[in-house]
């Protein structure tokens, strides 16, 4: 990547003559201020600049930009472009481009430019300036198991922007930490930067270092790497390369945006012809080791989100239900339901478990189930309310007997 001009400014429209012109470094310094949990900061015409933050966009004030113009986008477009190879004319030729930039000493982003209704918006993923470690988030511990894994592929699915590349990221930091081996990464573009240590790691962008994911991972065949890493697998041949990679005895980890276990082995069939189908299941089955996927569901405190992960291992059984197809009664989900021993987990599970101790509210936790019928009657005993307590009955006792006259007790009582 091409040196970071360090205080870039936009082109403004003219300010009146008591106003200082706008550095682009120092609005991006006020939008990060707002909290050390900003996530993504947006640009777009006829908004003022926005943070996403736990889930929720905030408008963010500041003086000279209450509203974004369709020049001060292009502005910051094209301050981002100019700075990376080959992106300008990806968002010339497809009206969208990927590229990195960074603050030195302060931040670093993953940035998306597109063009809607003939004038630029900018998605800024804000990037840790280290790699995440693995015990900085509440991630799983069979997941650690990977690391150990000599060969097969590892995927890492959800929707933008639930954290697949951070987990991605922590596995990598994780090997660094604890084997020596040679880590070849394909990423568009690169996000964290990690350092040398065990591992020697190279980092290859999009754009910058190859023309597409394909042409990276077959060269990486001949790089003599442990450990690949693709960034998305995104096209049929990037998934056939990746197979191939998996079955000649390299660790392969990339990512699908897909919601679940079961769906990602649907993804990766269907984008073979029909009539391979037997075979891509043969394969998929034979190298596929985890298929972990990730869904952020807000915190019942308000205080962000929390990831819930539903995790696929392979197993004699869930091979068999990808080789052979899931049928009624032999489903992916079932066999992960009842894997636990075995270190599998469902979404709708964790997210019991998470409404139980009270970490996320019920009904917000419903909308994010796979299955929120079925949820709801797991959690029929939360809704079941002692019957209130009967008062006890009043026993009558019956009158004594009449006392016999003359008696010796009725000596006494007189």
């Amino acid at each position: 990547m091409s040196t970071q001009t360090p205080n870039p400014t936009l082109e403004m429209p003219p300010p009146p003559p008591e106003a200082a012109p706008l550095n682009f470094v120092n609005v991006l310094r006020a939008m990060l201020a707002v909290s050390d949990k900003v996530s993504d900061l947006i640009f777009s015409p006829g908004r003022p600049p926005q943070i996403e933050l736990s889930g929720r966009l905030q408008a963010v004030a500041i003086p000279g930009l209450e509203k974004l113009t369709a020049q001060h986008t292009a502005s910051i477009a094209k301050l981002i472009t100019a700075q990376q190879k080959g992106s300008a004319e990806n968002l010339e030729k497809n009206g969208t481009a990927d590229a990195s930039f960074s603050i030195p000493g302060f931040s670093r982003f993953r940035v998306n430019i597109f063009m809607q209704r003939g004038t630029h918006a900018i998605v800024m993923r804000v990037i840790p300036s280290r790699p995440p470690k693995f015990d900085d988030f509440n991630l799983p511990q069979q997941l650690k198991q990977i690391a150990d894994l000599k060969n097969g592929l590892v995927l890492v699915t959800g929707p933008t922007g639930s954290g697949k590349s951070t987990t991605l990221a922590a596995l990598i930091d994780l090997i660094n930490e604890s084997k020596h081996y040679h880590v070849i990464t394909i990423e568009d573009p690169i996000e964290f930067l990690h350092q040398h240590r065990n591992c020697t790691i190279h980092q290859r962008e999009l754009h910058s270092d190859t023309p597409n994911f394909a042409l990276a991972l077959r060269a990486a065949l001949r790089q003599a790497p442990k450990v690949i890493l693709v960034g998305e697998m995104r096209d049929r041949e990037t998934v056939e390369i990746a197979l191939e990679a998996a079955e000649t005895g390299h660790l392969v980890l990339s990512t699908l945006h897909t919601i679940d276990a079961s769906k990602t082995v649907d993804r990766i069939i269907g984008v073979f012809p029909k009539n391979e189908e037997r075979v891509v299941r043969t394969r998929l089955a034979t190298v596929f080791r985890f298929i972990v996927s990730q869904r952020l569901v807000p915190r019942a405190d308000g205080q962000g989100r929390v990831a819930a992960i539903e995790i696929l291992k392979a197993t004699s059984r869930t091979k068999q239900y990808v080789e052979q197809g899931e049928s009624e009664g032999k489903s992916l989900t079932d066999a992960m339901d009842q894997g636990e021993l075995e270190g599998m987990q469902t979404f709708d599970g964790v997210l019991e478990k998470l409404i139980r101790d009270g970490v996320v509210d019920k009904d917000e936790a419903l909308s994010y189930a796979s299955n929120p019928g079925n949820l709801q009657l797991r959690l029929a005993d939360l809704n079941a309310k002692p019957a209130a307590a009967q008062p006890r009955p009043q026993v009558t006792a019956p009158p004594p007997p009449p006392k016999p006259e003359g008696s010796m007790l009725d000596m006494l009582e007189r």
